[in-house]
């Protein structure tokens, strides 16, 4: 998604480098699907798609594999799936699918779509078999879905109001376009998904809020598309490169919806205008997108506020042909906040990426030592940019030391390096990188993002 500084992520300053910043934590929707997915056991019959590959399907592969979804094909129905069954067997027992890139001995994820090793024999059980349909009477009823949204009928669609022109070729600038919410009242927000129309062309796309007293590019045009060149105001200029605004949610390959438990949710005050960024690629094909954000409000103010805070470097220099090179950022929490999940993002050249926590300890000697906890490693894939979601919300204090690391492969190994020979910076296209450790925690529902990170020296000193 080309993370950026806003381009994305918001400037460090030498005192604090966690930031808020552009949203996402990609949370899973798997969740809600109800049901359980398969037997705990293989039974002596052979499988059929019906009683026994269906339920599997809909809980681990349908959020991409439906009409409409990401995925090349859907598997909704037994005349669409029955052709991919040894494909889905070999992908399955491969586990390169689902998707899912944690390292399973650090941490656990309550959006882990991973199979139970029940599923992963029904699957190769079934495709043995000859991939038998079984009786349609044996089906539970499947969950409805609204059109090609992944969430449940949101309570409000908002739709960019003027078409963006895409060439067939070059790069794209970053397209903004501000809509607004006619917000009467301060709205909660527990779920939302942006839904562009052309995917394919669709890089990312992040939505911020601007509250009515926001002077974050007050100048710009309303309902329709600008870039910052296209800006004649100097500060919006700056502004469509850097802002400290709330994110909302952000979309990218591979990132669900964000869906929030019920004490929690995000802020949109009234008479907010949300400010679509949207990152777009050329695909040989000159073609026009129109996105919209789906909203599923909270009938109650929360108890807890979610923002999305970030760890980032943007100040380093891959060399050329080097096949493991290191980039790390640290921060520390201003305040007490519960830590809820994770997203990292580089781009093409991307390898590794972790979190840890630091602590400072002192040695017998007086000399400092440091312990690391890690909380998530992960394989980096560009094309499935996830965020992973701990299946404990976990209390973090304020002082608690972050640490992300991230490792970049800039040789000719890399299929996916655009160019090996490059010396390669901070960027907002493919071909550059990004270092960014996204995370999301709840704060009490009172707490805005400025409060937040007033330190309580700072809390001191005023009073």
């Amino acid at each position: 998604m080309g993370a950026h500084r806003n381009r994305m992520p918001i400037r460090a300053t030498a005192r604090l480098r966690v930031f808020l910043v552009f949203g996402g934590a990609f949370a899973s929707l798997l969740f809600w699907m109800s049901g359980s997915s398969a037997q705990d056991a293989p039974t002596t019959k052979p499988p059929t798609f019906y009683r026994d590959v269906l339920p599997i399907l809909e809980q681990h592969c349908q959020s991409c594999h439906r009409a409409g979804g990401i995925a090349p094909m859907p598997f909704e129905t037994y005349e669409e799936t029955r052709p991919f069954a040894g494909a889905i067997r070999r992908a399955t027992q491969e586990k390169s699918m689902p998707p899912w890139f944690a390292d399973s001995n650090v941490g656990q994820f309550s959006n882990d779509p991973s199979l139970r090793p029940a599923e992963l024999a029904t699957l190769a059980a079934w495709a043995e078999a000859k991939s038998p349909a079984g009786e349609t009477k044996d089906a539970r009823p499947s969950r409805r879905r609204t059109e090609s949204w992944s969430i449940p009928k949101a309570d409000l669609v908002l739709k960019m109001p003027q078409a963006v022109a895409l060439p067939a070729s070059g790069d794209i600038e970053y397209t903004y376009e501000i809509v607004p919410t006619n917000f009467k009242e301060d709205r909660w927000v527990q779920m939302a998904e942006v839904l562009p129309m052309l995917r394919s062309n669709v890089h990312h796309a992040v939505v911020y809020v601007r509250p009515p007293d926001s002077n974050w590019l007050r100048h710009a045009p309303v309902g329709v598309p600008f870039t910052a060149s296209t800006l004649t105001d100097p500060e919006d200029r700056r502004g469509a490169h850097w802002t400290d605004s709330d994110v909302l949610l952000v979309y990218a390959p591979g990132s669900s919806p964000d869906a929030w438990p019920e004490k929690m949710a995000k802020f949109v005050p009234a008479g907010s205008d949300l400010v679509f960024q949207m990152h777009y690629t050329a695909n040989g094909h000159a073609a026009s997108d129109q996105s919209s954000i789906g909203l599923i409000f909270s009938k109650h103010a929360p108890e807890q506020r979610v923002l999305t805070l970030q760890l980032t470097n943007d100040h380093f220099v891959i060399p050329p042909g080097a096949p493991d090179y290191r980039v790390e950022a640290r921060g520390t929490l201003p305040n007490d906040a519960t830590l809820l999940s994770f997203f990292p993002h580089m781009h093409l050249r991307g390898k590794r990426f972790e979190y840890n926590v630091i602590r400072k300890k002192t040695r017998a000697d007086g000399k400092p030592e440091y312990e690391i906890e890690p909380l998530l490693r992960v394989n980096y894939h560009f094309h499935w940019q996830m965020s992973y979601r701990l299946a404990e919300p976990r209390l973090l204090g304020a002082g608690t030391a972050l640490q992300a690391v991230a490792w970049y492969d800039n040789s000719k190994a890399n299929a996916h390096n655009p160019d090996a020979e490059a010396e390669v910076h901070w960027g907002e296209q493919t071909y550059d990188e990004m270092m960014v450790g996204f995370f999301d925690v709840a704060v009490p529902g009172g707490v805005d993002k400025q409060r937040f990170f007033i330190r309580k020296e700072e809390q001191q000193q005023v009073r």
